[in-house]
C-alpha cells in the first residue's frame, strides 16, 4: 500500500482514491493519504488526520503531519495560524538524517518546516526574514526538498518585485519535478514558472508563460487538483484573451469546492483573508488579491 500512496503523493497518480488509507495502522500511510487529500482540496478531512499525528511518537511524522497542516492554512491564507505549527514541527526533529528519497526522515522534515517558516514569513511580508530562513534550508539530496526550495526562492522574489529572478529557480524546481515523474509537484512547478514569466512580461516569456498555466490548469482540473487551479485560472485572467470569463467561472467553481471542503475554522479564515480572493465567489468578477503572489500549496 505505502508504494501507491507514494505515487499518489509524490507520483504519477494525485487522483487517486486514498480514503480507505485514512484508517491504515501505520502512521506513515495516513500521513501519506491526508497529504493526497491536501493536494486534491479535501482539507477538513486530511486536518482530522493530521491533528492526531501531531502527536504521534515517531518525531519525523509528527514534524511533517505538523507542516502539512500548516501548508494547507497557507493555502486557505493562514499564514498566522501556519507560522506557529511550522516552528513546532522544527522543534520536533533534533536530528538531520535522510536517506527517504521522498524526504520522509528527520532531514526532509526539517527542511519542510524551514520552508513553511519562510513561506509565513513571506505571507507577513517580512521578506528579509523569508531569505534568511530559506537561506538555512540544507541540501537534502531529496527531490522534493529540492523543488520546494525553489518554489519559495520564486515566490521570495516575486514579492521582491524581481520577476526575473523568479525565473531561475522557478525553472530548475520544474525541471526536477518532471524528470522524478512527480505530477502534482510538476504542474505545481509549471504554475510557478508560468506566473514567473508572465509578471516578467517578456513577449517570449509571456507567451511560454501563459502556455505552461494553461496546460497546467487542464491537467489539474482533470485530476481534480482543485488548490491549483483556481490560482491558475486567475493567472490567465488578463493574460490570455481567450479564456477570460472561462477561466473567471472555473477559479469561482475549484475555490467554492475548497471552501466546501475545508472544516469551519480554515472556512471562516479563508473568508477573511486579503490572500484568498474570495470576493469573485459574490461577485463573479476578478478579486483584488493577487493570487500571483501566494502559491504555497504543498
Amino acid at each position: 500500500m505505502e508504494h501507491e500512496l507514494r505515487r499518489a503523493a509524490f507520483g504519477d497518480s494525485p487522483g487517486r482514491d486514498v480514503w480507505e488509507a485514512l484508517s491504515a495502522s501505520s502512521s506513515r500511510l495516513r500521513w501519506l493519504a491526508a497529504v493526497v487529500l491536501g493536494g486534491q482540496g479535501h482539507y477538513a478531512a486530511a486536518a482530522t488526520v493530521l491533528d492526531a499525528l501531531r502527536h504521534d511518537p515517531d518525531p519525523v511524522i509528527a514534524s511533517l503531519a505538523l507542516s502539512t497542516r500548516a501548508s494547507h492554512h497557507r493555502q486557505l491564507g493562514a499564514h498566522h495560524l501556519a507560522r506557529p505549527l511550522d516552528g513546532l514541527a522544527f522543534e520536533r526533529v533534533r536530528t538531520a538524517d535522510g536517506g527517504d528519497p521522498d524526504g520522509i526522515d528527520a532531514l526532509g522534515a526539517r527542511t519542510d518546516a524551514l520552508l513553511g517558516l519562510a513561506a509565513d514569513s513571506l505571507g507577513a511580508g517580512r521578506l528579509a526574514e523569508a531569505r534568511r530562513l530559506h537561506a538555512r534550508v540544507e541540501e537534502t539530496g531529496a527531490w522534493r526538498g529540492s523543488v520546494r526550495r525553489g518554489w519559495v526562492s520564486a515566490e521570495i522574489e516575486l514579492a521582491s518585485g524581481q520577476a526575473h529572478a523568479a525565473v531561475a529557480p522557478a525553472e530548475e524546481a520544474y525541471g526536477v519535478s518532471t524528470s522524478t515523474g512527480a505530477l502534482r509537484h510538476e504542474l505545481k512547478s509549471a504554475l510557478v514558472l508560468g506566473t514567473a514569466l508572465v509578471v516578467w512580461g517578456t513577449p517570449d516569456g509571456t507567451t511560454r508563460g501563459v502556455e505552461l498555466v494553461e496546460c497546467e490548469l487542464n491537467h489539474s482540473a482533470e485530476m481534480g487538483l482543485h488548490p491549483l487551479i483556481w490560482p491558475s485560472a486567475l493567472v490567465l485572467v488578463g493574460h490570455a484573451t481567450t479564456v477570460g470569463a472561462v477561466a473567471i467561472n472555473r477559479a469561482t467553481e475549484a475555490l467554492s469546492c475548497v471552501l466546501r471542503r475545508a472544516d469551519p475554522v480554515s472556512r471562516q479564515v479563508a473568508l477573511d483573508s486579503p490572500w484568498v480572493p474570495t470576493g469573485l465567489l459574490r461577485s463573479g468578477e476578478p478579486p483584488n488579491a493577487d493570487p500571483q503572489t501566494n502559491f504555497l500549496t504543498d
